[in-house]
């Protein structure tokens, strides 16, 4: 990806390209057609974080926090050890800025860790794992709370009200693209279910001569009584009768 922080907040802009809010509008437009190419929600969180790092001054690392079921913070998209370390201990104490952005849909800044009082058990840890400034954006489309982009540099002050300008835009195409992708990827994976039990189906009405709606209902039946997922238990019945077919 190209470095878009060098492109408008490092040195004289280029005679023939905009510089200040046009060129950053220019950046962010790349951005929106980078993401929309990615065929992976994780794809797509990788390049937020890149870009972030690119794009946001004073941004020297940066992680994506999802929450899953509305309890368990899941991290991902982690630049470097960083905030893979800052994110665990968030995880361990259920405390820190990022949990903040996500669960009150609000930009959270952090001047300086060693001052911090919002959170008494994870700002001093942070602070001793080098995370002096942090900088979290909620990422959502609509009603539905997805991610918080999480942003760390290694001295206090280091994030600026322009810092949290560009988050805010960047963080707004974010949702909009891993929501996308997020769809696309149910709607595959809905899809080759849909295929998956048909064909499932039709080698149970092919081997026992019952009908389609009994092969159904067989395999409902077979998924309940395992506790299995109806497309797992339909995945295994293939896989049997591709092994057979071989032997």
């Amino acid at each position: 990806m190209t470095d878009r922080r060098k492109l408008w907040s490092v040195g004289p802009a280029p005679q023939d390209s905009q510089s200040g809010p046009d060129q950053l509008a220019h950046a962010l437009s790349e951005l929106a057609r980078d993401l929309h190419r990615a065929d992976d929600p994780d794809d797509v969180l990788r390049e937020v974080v890149q870009a972030a790092m690119d794009l946001v001054p004073g941004a020297q690392a940066g992680s994506v926090t999802a929450l899953v079921g509305g309890k368990r913070a899941v991290h991902k998209a982690e630049s470097g050890p960083l905030p893979a370390r800052v994110d665990a201990v968030m995880s361990e104490l259920d405390e820190g800025p990022c949990l903040d952005a996500l669960l009150g849909r609000r930009i959270v800044r952090v001047d300086d860790m060693r001052r911090e009082l919002r959170w008494p058990r994870f700002a001093p840890r942070a602070a001793g794992l080098g995370a002096l400034s942090m900088l979290a954006f909620p990422m959502f489309v609509k009603d539905d709370s997805l991610c918080a982009l999480n942003l760390y540099a290694d001295e206090a002050d280091a994030f600026t009200d322009e810092s949290e300008h560009v988050g805010r835009l960047l963080a707004a195409h974010a949702a909009v693209a891993y929501s996308g992708a997020q769809r696309a990827e149910n709607l595959l994976a809905a899809i080759e279910t849909r295929d998956l039990i048909g064909q499932a189906v039709g080698l149970l009405m092919e081997r026992y001569s019952i009908t389609a709606n009994r092969s159904f209902d067989t395999l409902v039946r077979f998924s309940r009584q395992t506790n299995r997922k109806l497309r797992d238990v339909a995945a295994e019945l293939i896989r049997d009768a591709e092994a057979g077919a071989h032997t």
